[in-house]
């Protein structure tokens, strides 16, 4: 019987930490034993059928019947694994019982009587422990591989039978086979063939596509390579990685790897490239995993190993190592910690494999109307039934007749129709250079109404550009240094010189790109120590900057070739790195000139973080508003400051020094200017949408302020618009997060005039004297954490009108695309980087900038990297859809044409001949469908998207009219001939001759119809262009018209006899059947294009429909009318600060409280589970100018200063 349970479900996975919720789950038992079939359901309502598995902790299988007396084990055997039978598997400690949903494991706990997932390996482990381990003896890695399974992200390919039954499976080809075998029976065999033939090729190209998206994942994500490990005696031995289990030992190769598996780095740094989850290919170095037992008394180290916290110690999969350093022949170690689909890369697989289902309702309108047409057919049915037993035809020829309607009605081609117009769409875009991999999706890119791009390497470009220095001299700035040949030598220059993490990567100086940029302004050159740098880690060979030979580098105030030193150039040996960390915002270094005894600390990170460790005494009084120059325009601001350290300091002491001894009293150096320019596309297209009423809207890992500087650059944020920061935090000391906290402060002008008014709980708040001024939202990924999990309903408000939102995790942007699906927007992504791959697939619309994971996520690919191929794709996909939408108004228009010709020559027991249905079913419709769908999108992207549904009033009102004009010419000839004096009616014969007036006078009327109808549907602009542009479709109608005619007016004996057909003799009542047609087409194009297409018919339909049928507008609209009536709401914080300080303050908090929440990566399907954004209570965030501020976090490309960046640039080597 259906017993009701629960189980756990996974709704967030960050690493370690998983959010769970109880939910309910049907099980049924079939009977006691536990064969029980799990159907359990996700977030998105769909349902997954799992079967419940059983196992002994030593691996064999196990079948659970009522009445066996006992248990007997056999030995496991790989290929044919052995199954034993067990009484109570529910009671036996020795039995694991478990089922699989999503690629997830979940585990029967029987203290609690519920499936629970399988924990992580790490989880509630100690650090310790890390460093201790040898390797798993022979029973632990029994155990762990019975729980843990193989080591390999498996994509399967689904073989070609399963496909093939399941495409033949569909209610559309399920009917083509009906339709076929009811024409082969009535011996129509040419067009049965034709659709066959069709249909067979339509079946085998879809099941080619999918094969070919599912290989290409495969072959992207599957990956093996060869792994030494360290097991039992930790003598090292060579496995296939496949074999890796959670808590191995293994070596990391001298010259890199491709990471199979997430592990703990425990011995050793490693520089990574960890573009594939990151989206940036900057290295980073990893740093050994503290040892908390290593640790000197009084010193603070967290002892239980969070994925998160360490993540500058992780060695994720899918990253690629480029290079190992290690202690003289010391060897660089890790520990296995998560294998599969539970690692990184099999987070982002899984959010790949299992997105969000996209629901069209152009697709749900077309079996609507598939069954209003199958009503029809019933209807007809019904009425040939009733006819044939009335004329006494036998039981053969009523099922034949009766079953032929019903093909008649519903076009079977119509699949093939559609099929055939969504080809030529594809082959058009990829004429612009761009791939469509799922060519469902380019009717939904029809749709869409609102955009979200990526920031970094979509709308600006992947580098930084050096724009300048501001020397600071005797606290006063100096003019901007555009050329950096003109920096004076001195401590300005070695600052930009040698504080940086660059390394050499086989030859090629590699790190950071503000980095990069920096060292490169000045000229430069670095040296690194030995092969294996064995003594870098000792500092005593330090790497080693000096100018190169080039003097303009050195160029002094005064002329360099009189200020030339004949002594060697200057060298500086970078004897201890303080690594960048975004909690403190800063990195420094100290460095020494070779042959100098004193030693020297330089300092770069945030300006308003150095400028409070610099003596107030050095610090420009115009700090606040020369940083605000440059950061309201968008400026990547650094600042730099340097102090000498006391003569007494020697090696040893710089080497155990904490960096809070010496980041300290500094002395200010001056700003550094980076500029990362928007793409010259990028204006141009976000207008050419915006003034299409698409909706754009920044999703960004980018801080907030480069964030808005950029939506403003590029049109997004028009400049007299307000922005507004929507800021959710929990107030400090809140540990138990209950009492979230949310304030709105502007982002634009500090001095903006605001009004006070009472609200009905007497509070006072102000906002805007001027409520007609648009404003926008701009959020950040820690207050969307909060807002989603504590404010869920301001969200669609925040999303209606947000236009920025910067540190989003790539699970964030997936979740913000689908509340804004859940208010009616139909979302397009726009993204480069693997990191957007989760909302890439979760959008109605994915487009890829780039050709590596974000394209398989992607069902569009485009081969040029900027955004022009956004309104491409928007513009291709809407002449796809009205193409679409037009094709099936003409099949169905085509069925119910031919239905009503069938219908009046049922009434006098005659039919249309065989030939006669070719003619119309092969020559004109098909061809006339064919060539429909090849007129090119229109140039221009219109004001309003497409209709998209087929159930409207319009398309409905549409189908009626056009049914009814068809429906009276056909049946004014088939009356009409019958009032002729030379007319004989048609009389029954048994060898089915349908030669009569009758039928011929039927043929006549609605061959035109057909092609009249082809006409009416075509329709070009604002979506399509003109019908005259399509040549093919144009000379195809002129083509069958002619011959129309032809056949009409002067029929030669041949066509006559081979059509069966019995013209009139008179030429002009043949030239009537002309001048009907061309009524026909006069009255139809007139009803269609110049009533129906009106804007007055369109605003009064759709006025009538909300009325009377009680038709909702989209959730967005209504939402914005109550915006536009609240002119209260948002309340503004009242207080004057600027935003620039507010966040420095929540930030700070943050670092303080929680920094484990600043360093991590959160895959693409991933909840931020855990929010610590902090402000304090007594001093509110505040209104004021978005740009008044240093940038306390820098891109996201730049990697420094980044708060919420997902991964460390730089680990902290003090740390270990």
């Amino acid at each position: 019987m259906p017993v009701l349970t629960s189980i756990v479900k996974v709704t967030g996975i960050n690493h370690c930490e998983v959010k769970k919720e109880i939910i309910p789950i049907k099980v049924l038992f079939a009977t006691a034993a536990v064969h029980d079939v799990y159907y359990t359901d996700d977030q998105y309502k769909q349902w997954f059928v799992s079967k419940v598995l059983l196992t002994t902790k030593h691996g064999t299988r196990i079948k659970e019947v009522k009445l066996s007396p006992s248990i007997s084990f056999q030995p496991r055997r790989r290929n044919n694994p052995a199954c034993t039978t067990v009484r109570d598997a529910a009671t036996d400690d020795s039995i694991i019982r478990y089922f699989t949903v999503k690629k997830v494991k979940y585990l029967w706990n029987r203290h609690h009587q519920t499936f629970e997932k399988l924990r992580a390996y790490d989880e509630s482990t100690m650090c310790s422990y890390f460093h201790e381990t040898q390797g798993l003896t022979a029973d632990e890695l029994e155990e762990r591989s019975i729980l843990y399974g193989i080591n390999s992200i498996q994509v399967s390919v689904t073989p070609i039978i399963v496909l093939l039954i399941k495409e033949v499976l569909s209610p559309f080809y399920v009917f083509q086979v009906f339709s076929m075998s009811v024409w082969y029976s009535d011996e129509y065999y040419i067009y049965a063939t034709c659709i066959l033939l069709i249909t067979t090729v339509s079946i085998n190209t879809s099941i080619y596509q999918t094969r070919s998206m599912q290989r290409a994942l495969r072959n992207t994500i599957q990956a093996s390579t060869t792994v030494t490990v360290f097991r039992g005696d930790n003598e090292p031995c060579n496995i296939q990685s496949e074999d890796l289990i959670p808590g191995d030992v293994i070596e990391i190769p001298r010259h890199g790897c491709i990471m199979q598996y997430d592990a703990v780095l425990v011995a050793g740094n490693c520089i990574v490239d960890e573009s594939m989850l990151t989206g940036e290919s900057v290295p980073v170095t990893k740093t050994p995993l503290p040892n908390p037992k290593l640790v000197k008394p009084g010193e603070q180290i967290t002892t239980t190993f969070d994925i998160k916290e360490h993540a500058r110690h992780i060695l994720f999969c899918g990253t690629h190592i480029i290079q190992t350093r290690y202690y003289g022949n010391k060897r660089v170690r890790a520990v296995v910690v998560r294998t599969g689909f539970s690692t990184a890369k099999g987070e982002l697989v899984r959010s790949i494999l299992y997105p969000k289902p996209v629901d069209f309702k152009f697709e749900r309108d077309t079996y609507i109307f598939v069954g209003v047409l199958a009503m029809i057919a019933g209807l007809g049915f019904i009425y040939t039934i009733i006819l044939e037993i009335q004329y006494g035809e036998d039981a053969k020829d009523i099922a034949l007749h009766s079953l032929d309607i019903i093909t008649i009605t519903v076009p079977p081609a119509l699949p093939a129709a559609l099929t055939v117009g969504i080809i030529f769409a594809q082959r058009r875009l990829k004429s612009h250079g761009i791939y469509c991999i799922s060519p469902r999706a380019i009717n939904i890119a029809g749709s869409i109404n609102a955009v979200c791009f990526d920031k970094t390497g979509t709308l600006t470009e992947d580098g930084l550009m050096m724009q300048g220095v501001v020397p600071s001299e005797g606290a006063c700035f100096q003019e901007e240094i555009r050329q950096m040949s003109d920096v004076s030598k001195g401590t300005l220059l070695v600052c930009m010189a040698t504080c940086h993490s660059l390394t050499k990567i086989d030859g090629v100086l590699s790190g950071d790109p503000l980095d990069l940029i920096m060292f490169a302004s000045v000229g430069w050159d670095l040296e690194e120590p030995g092969h294996e740098e064995s003594h870098r880690f000792d500092m005593m060979v330090p790497t080693i900057v000096y100018p190169s030979v080039s003097p303009d580098v050195l160029k002094d105030t005064i002329d360099f070739a009189d200020k030339v030193d004949p002594q060697p150039l200057e060298e500086y040996g970078i004897l201890r790195q303080f690594t960048f960390s975004s909690s403190l915002q800063r990195m420094s270094v100290i460095v020494r000139q070779l042959q100098s005894t004193n030693f020297e600390l330089y300092c770069k990170g945030s300006p308003e973080m150095i400028a409070s460790l610099c003596r107030p005494s050095t610090v420009p009084d115009n700090f606040q508003s020369v940083l605000s120059s440059y950061t309201q325009h968008g400026y990547r601001v650094i600042a730099l400051a340097w102090k000498p350290l006391s003569s007494k300091i020697n090696y040893v002491k710089i080497q155990r020094m904490q960096r809070e001894q010496v980041e300290k009293d500094l002395l200010f150096l001056g700003l550094l200017i980076m500029e990362n320019k928007l793409k010259h596309e990028s204006s141009p297209v976000i207008s050419q949408l915006r003034d299409a009423n698409i909706r754009t809207i920044m999703v960004t890992g980018d801080n907030i302020l480069t964030a808005l500087s950029v939506a403003r650059e590029c049109g997004m944020v028009d400049p007299p618009d307000k922005i507004i920061l929507a800021e959710a935090f929990y107030l400090p000391g809140d540990s138990t997060q209950s009492n979230p906290q949310l304030e709105f402060v502007y982002a634009d002008d500090r001095n903006r005039k605001v009004e006070e008014i009472s609200t009905a709980e007497d509070m006072t708040i102000q906002i805007d004297n001027d409520p007609y001024d648009k404003f926008h939202f701009a959020v950040t990924g820690k207050s969307w954490s909060v807002l989603r999990h504590h404010f869920p309903e301001i969200l669609p408000k925040i999303v209606v009108r947000g236009a920025v939102f910067a540190r989003m995790s790539p699970g964030q942007k997936a979740q913000l695309i689908e509340v804004l699906q859940e208010v009616g927007y139909y979302v397009a992504m726009c993204g480069d980087g693997a990191n957007d791959c989760g909302a890439l697939k979760t959008a109605h619309t994915g487009i890829s900038l780039s050709e590596a994971e974000a394209s398989v996520a992607s069902p569009f690919t485009s081969k040029t990297p900027n955004i022009k191929c956004v309104p491409t794709v928007i513009a291709q996909g809407r002449a796809a859809l009205v193409t679409s939408f037009g094709i099936f108004k003409y099949m169905a228009c085509y069925s119910l044409t031919q239905f009503i010709s069938v219908c009046l020559l049922y009434w006098i027991g005659a039919n249309m001949t065989d030939f006669e249905f070719l003619y119309v079913d092969l020559i004109l419709v098909s061809t006339l469908s064919i060539t429909f769908g090849r007129t090119e999108a229109h140039p221009k992207l219109a004001k309003e998207p497409p209709p998209f549904s087929l159930t409207s009033v319009l398309p409905i009102l549409s189908l009626v009219i056009q049914i009814s004009i068809q429906m009276s010419v056909q049946v004014f000839c088939f009356y009409h001939v019958q009032t002729q004096p030379w007319f004989k009616p048609y009389e029954e014969n048994p060898d089915d001759n349908y030669i009569s007036y009758e039928n011929t006078a039927v043929f006549y009327g609605s061959a035109y119809q057909y092609i009249i109808l082809a006409i009416v549907f075509a329709k070009g602009p604002p979506y399509r262009k003109r019908l005259f542009t399509n040549y093919l479709f144009l000379g195809n109608i002129i083509a069958c018209t002619l011959v129309t005619m032809w056949l009409t007016i002067y029929p030669p004996e041949g066509a006559l006899e081979f059509l069966e057909l019995m013209p009139p003799d008179s030429i002009p009542y043949r030239l009537l059947y002309v001048g009907m047609a061309a009524a026909n087409l006069l009255l139809s194009i007139l009803l269609e294009m110049f009533v129906l297409d009106s804007i007055f018919v369109r605003k009064k339909c759709n006025y009538y429909a909300q009325k009377w049928l009680i038709l909702g507008v989209h959730r967005y609209a209504e939402i914005e009318e109550e915006i536009d009536g609240c002119p209260d709401w948002p309340p503004v914080s009242p207080s004057s600060t600027s935003l620039s300080n507010g966040l420095v303050q929540m930030e700070s908090q943050l670092s303080r409280i929680d920094p484990k929440d600043t360093d991590h990566i959160l895959p693409p399907d991933t909840d931020t589970d855990t929010v610590s954004c902090k402000s304090s209570s007594s001093s509110p965030l505040k209104s004021v100018s978005s740009v008044e501020v240093g940038l306390m976090e820098e891109d996201s490309v730049s990697g420094q200063f980044d708060l919420g960046q997902p991964l460390l640039r730089q680990s902290s080597s003090e740390g270990s």
